[in-house]
C-alpha cells in the first residue's frame, strides 16, 4: 500500500438502524484507526497488541497494518473509491505525530520499524474529545494542529505497535522524544519518556507505545502478569467468531466503561466525547461487542457482533426479525428504510442516541451550533425529535399512554424533491383504541411544551392532529387509523400525503428489487432492517439547498462515493448476535 499509515475514512451520519452512517462511518474510522498503514512485508513479531492492553480496556481497536495479497488490494482500492484519493490512508499517519514533532514521512519514518499488527486503547470514554478531534483530522481532513490525542486532560489510553526492528522503533521513540522535550522516568523498572502534556512514549516488550501516562503504566503491568484483554473471556469469544479476512476491528465493553465511572457522557462535558459514550451505547447498549471491517473494492462491510448475556435490549446490534418484518412493510418506493423491533421499550434510549450522535456530528464538522433560523439538518432533527421524547417519555403516565400499546415500527422517506417527498414513523398498534386515544395524549403534552397543535382530519384514520414544529417547514401530522391489512397504526407523518402513504403504500419494500438485492449483499440469511439509497438522499438535500450545511457538508463527497448501506442481523449461536452493516461504493473511476 502506499506511503500512508492508517484506515481510511469509511462512515458517520446515523445508526441503530437509524444512524446509518453515522455509526458506519465512526466506528470503521475507530476500528481502522491504524490500518492499512504501508506497502512491503515485514517479519515482525507478528504479536498480539491486544496482549499487552489490559482487560479493563473499555475500548480497543485492532488492526492489520501491513496486510498483504487479496487483503491490501481490498483495502487500498475501497479507500481509493471512499477518499477519491491516490494515498487515502496518509493524513492517518498523524496519530503518530507527537506534540512539537514535524509532519511524519511513512516510508522514512515508520516503515522501517512498524510490524504488521497495532492497536489503541481507551481506559475511560471520558475526556475523549481529543480522540474524536484524531478521528476529524484522519477521516475528514480536519487540521493537524490540535491537541494530541492521549495525555493529561485528554483521552487515557494509549497505541500500542508491533515491531519489526527495535532498534529503529527506539530510535524513532527517541525523536519524538525529543521533539516533545520530554523528559526520561521509569515504572516498575520499565523505561520511558514522558513530556510536560502528559504523554508518554517507550518501548515495552517490543511494542511501541505512545499515550497517555496511565496507558503506559497500563501496558507495562499487562506485560509484566496483569490480565490481558487478549485473555479476556468476553473479548476472546467474540474474536472466535469474527470474520478471518477483517482488516480492523473494534471491541468495546459497557461493564468496563461503568467499572471506570465514564459509561456516560464525558465528565468535562465535552459534546466529541459524549458523541462518542452516545455511538458505543447505539452501537452495543448493554453488552460486549465487537466490530470487524472488511473491505472489498465495491464495499465495506462491518459485522458488529455482541454477546447476549445481558436482559437488556441491544442498541444497533438488535437481531429481533420483527425489524425485518416491519421495514418489508414499508413503501417500495423508499430510499430510507429503517425497520424497528418493540419500539415500546427501546424509544426513550433511541431519542436520546440519536440525540447524542447530533452532538457527534457537530463536534466533527466544527460547526457548534446550528443557525438558529431557516433551514437546517440539525433544526429538522431536533423538531422530529420533539414528539419521540414525549412519546418515549420514561415516566409511568406515558409508559401507560404510549408504550403500553407499541410493538414495531417502520421509519420510511421517499421521494427526491420536497414536492414528492413522503417520510413517516408508522408505529404498529397492540391496542387500537389506546393508540387512537395516544393521539389527543400526545397533543396535549405537546401543548403543555408551547407546540402549536390543532385538530386536524385525515382520510382514512380515526384520529389525527397538525403539529407546527420550528424548524420543521411543513406540518407534522400525528393520526391513527388502520393500514390496508386493518392493522392498527399510529402515524407521525411529514405533511397529509405522508400519512396516507404510510398506511396504504402503493407498493411494499419486501416485494421490491432493493430488498432483494440488500439481502443478497448482506449474506448469510440475513433479512434487511435497514435500507438507504446515497444519489436520491442527496438529490433531496441538494434540492432543498442542505448540501452546504455544516453539519453534512463535510461528509457530502464520501455520500457522492457511496450507493447504498444496507443492514440488518441474525444469532450467530446462542451466545452472539451479529447486525452486519454493508456500505456499497462507486467504483473509484466512477467518482469525479
Amino acid at each position: 500500500m502506499p506511503s500512508a499509515s492508517a484506515p481510511s475514512p469509511p462512515r458517520p451520519l446515523l445508526v441503530r438502524p437509524r444512524r446509518w452512517l453515522a455509526c458506519a462511518l465512526l466506528t470503521a474510522g475507530l476500528a481502522g484507526l491504524l490500518a492499512g498503514c504501508g506497502s512491503g512485508n515485514t517479519s515482525g513479531t507478528s504479536a498480539d497488541p491486544a496482549s499487552a492492553v489490559p482487560a479493563s480496556a473499555v475500548l480497543y481497536a485492532g488492526a492489520t497494518v501491513r496486510p498483504t495479497g487479496a487483503q491490501k488490494t481490498d483495502a487500498l482500492a475501497a479507500g481509493k473509491a471512499l477518499t477519491h484519493q491516490a494515498d487515502p490512508y496518509l493524513r492517518l499517519l498523524a496519530a503518530l505525530q507527537t506534540p512539537g514533532s514535524p509532519t511524519l514521512n511513512f516510508s522514512r519514518d515508520v516503515a522501517p520499524w512498524l510490524g504488521p499488527h497495532a492497536g489503541v486503547f481507551l481506559s475511560s470514554l471520558g475526556s475523549s474529545g481529543a480522540l474524536s478531534s484524531l478521528l476529524q483530522q484522519g477521516l475528514l481532513g480536519g487540521s493537524s494542529q490540535g491537541q494530541f490525542a492521549f495525555g493529561a486532560g485528554a483521552a487515557q489510553g494509549a497505541i500500542v505497535l508491533d515491531t519489526s526492528n527495535t532498534g529503529r522503533a527506539r530510535s524513532f521513540l527517541s525523536a519524538q522524544a525529543a521533539h516533545a522535550g520530554a523528559h526520561a522516568t521509569s515504572y516498575r523498572g520499565v523505561s520511558y519518556q514522558l513530556t510536560s502534556g502528559g504523554v508518554a512514549l517507550g518501548l515495552v516488550d517490543r511494542f511501541v507505545v505512545i499515550g497517555s501516562e496511565s496507558g503506559m503504566h497500563s501496558v507495562i503491568e499487562t506485560t509484566q502478569g496483569a490480565s490481558s484483554l487478549a485473555h479476556a473471556s468476553g473479548y476472546a469469544k467474540l474474536l472466535a467468531v469474527a470474520p478471518s479476512e477483517a482488516l480492523a476491528h473494534l471491541y468495546t465493553s459497557p461493564t468496563n466503561a461503568s467499572a471506570a465511572g465514564s459509561g456516560g457522557a464525558s465528565p468535562s462535558g465535552d459534546a466529541a466525547g459524549e458523541g462518542l459514550a452516545s455511538v458505543l451505547g447505539v452501537l452495543a447498549g448493554a453488552h460486549e461487542a465487537n466490530v470487524s471491517l472488511v473491505t472489498s473494492p465495491t464495499s465495506l462491510a462491518l459485522d458488529a457482533d455482541t454477546l447476549t448475556s445481558s436482559a437488556q435490549a441491544g442498541g444497533l446490534l438488535a437481531t429481533d426479525p420483527e425489524s425485518a418484518q416491519a421495514l418489508s412493510e414499508l413503501p417500495g418506493e423508499s430510499w430510507l428504510a429503517i425497520g424497528l423491533g418493540h419500539v415500546g421499550r427501546t424509544l426513550n434510549q433511541d431519542a436520546q442516541d440519536l440525540q447524542g450522535l447530533a452532538s457527534l456530528g457537530g463536534s466533527l464538522t466544527g460547526s457548534g451550533q446550528e443557525a438558529s433560523a431557516g433551514l437546517s439538518i440539525g433544526g429538522l432533527l431536533q423538531a422530529l425529535l420533539t414528539p419521540l421524547r414525549a412519546l418515549g417519555a420514561n415516566n409511568a403516565q406515558a409508559k401507560h399512554d404510549f408504550a403500553s400499546w407499541m410493538g414495531s415500527a417502520g421509519i420510511f422517506a421517499s421521494g427526491s424533491n420536497l414536492l414528492e417527498l413522503r417520510a413517516a414513523v408508522a408505529i404498529s398498534s397492540t391496542n387500537a383504541a389506546r393508540s387512537h386515544a395516544a393521539v389527543s395524549l400526545l397533543g396535549e403534552q405537546l401543548r403543555k411544551s408551547g407546540v402549536a397543535v390543532t385538530s386536524a382530519s385525515l382520510p382514512g384514520t380515526e384520529a389525527a392532529i397538525a403539529v407546527r414544529l420550528s424548524g420543521l417547514p411543513v406540518v407534522l401530522y400525528i393520526a391513527a387509523g388502520p393500514d390496508s391489512n386493518g392493522s392498527a397504526k399510529f402515524v407521525l407523518g411529514v405533511g397529509e400525503a405522508s400519512v396516507q402513504t404510510a398506511l396504504h403504500p402503493p407498493s411494499v419494500l419486501g416485494a421490491s428489487a432493493p430488498h432483494t438485492t440488500a439481502a443478497a449483499s448482506l449474506g448469510e440469511g440475513i433479512q434487511p432492517s435497514l435500507i438507504v439509497s446515497f444519489p436520491t438522499f442527496l438529490s433531496l438535500v441538494e434540492a432543498v439547498g442542505l448540501i452546504e450545511d455544516q453539519s453534512i457538508a463535510k461528509f457530502v463527497p464520501y455520500l457522492r462515493a457511496a450507493t447504498t448501506l444496507v443492514g440488518g442481523g441474525h444469532e450467530l449461536n446462542s451466545e452472539v448476535q451479529r447486525f452486519r452493516l454493508v456500505l456499497g461504493l462507486q467504483p473509484a473511476a466512477a467518482n469525479p
